[in-house]
């Protein structure tokens, strides 16, 4: 388990928290371990029958960690097979107990891409969202080039995915995947209460209405496939350095010459 994911047993209502302030909670390899493990306890323990996750600091999470998928460090490192980071989309994709998210300051990345998963969403009004996956030469991941156009429409998703567009709070409870924008003082406190309302309801009965809407879950397992294809190849592109050397030198990639 990492220091850097905090997991704590609130009744039935189980917290992950991103809890890396320092690096603006990006998320590592190791992290994301921590998160596969947390959820397959919840998944298997009887008494625990919500997820919540939320974070420390100002931000939500700043996504995926670039000096550590530059470093290479996305293969297994522990007794799985998979790489943890695919264990965690696989355990969003496949979760039978409910997801709850409270977002604060920014979601960028993975840290949008997870929320497609959750089935409530609650963001404080300061709250922004971006996935700039094709500005850093990568491609989207978590299913999300599936889930967001079916969920918003392929134009507006194309404003997100393809231009990169970071969106507020507002706009994103206007496009549907929020479900309220409150002020950052209120958000921990409306989370906790809406998880443990759900907590309290027939469990049975929530798993089989969650299983029933979300319906076959297997053509979202095989997008996350073909994106984890093209995601690896882009990680060992030119397009992924310049991008990577750009970030780390606080400058705008040039890809003029590429492609």
């Amino acid at each position: 388990m990492s220091e850097h994911i905090s997991v704590k047993q609130d009744g039935a209502v189980m917290r992950l928290g991103f809890n890396r302030p320092e690096k603006r909670n990006a998320i590592t390899t190791e992290m994301y371990g921590a998160l596969a493990d947390g959820m397959t306890r919840a998944e298997q323990d009887p008494a625990t029958r919500v997820v919540l996750f939320e974070s420390t600091g100002d931000i939500f999470t700043a996504g995926n960690d670039i000096a550590d998928f530059m470093a290479g460090n996305s293969s297994p490192s522990d007794s799985h097979d998979l790489p943890p980071v695919v264990r965690f989309l696989h355990a969003l994709a496949t979760a039978e107990k409910p997801l709850v998210a409270a977002v604060q300051g920014g979601a960028v990345g993975v840290g949008v891409t997870m929320l497609f998963h959750c089935d409530l969403v609650f963001a404080a009004e300061s709250a922004t969202f971006h996935m700039p996956f094709v500005d850093l030469g990568l491609v989207p991941e978590a299913a999300s080039s599936l889930l967001i156009p079916a969920h918003i429409g392929h134009q507006r998703a194309a404003e997100l995915l393809i231009s990169g567009k970071k969106i507020s709070a507002v706009r994103a409870y206007e496009l549907g995947f929020v479900n309220k924008c409150v002020p950052g003082g209120e958000l921990a406190a409306l989370a906790e209460s809406e998880a443990t309302i759900i907590a309290e309801k027939a469990p049975m009965a929530v798993r089989l209405t969650k299983k029933l809407m979300k319906g076959d879950r297997t053509p979202v397992l095989e997008r996350m496939k073909e994106e984890g294809v093209h995601f690896s190849s882009q990680l060992q592109s030119a397009e992924f350095r310049e991008a990577g050397m750009a970030f780390m030198q606080k400058r705008k990639p040039d890809f003029s010459k590429l492609g």
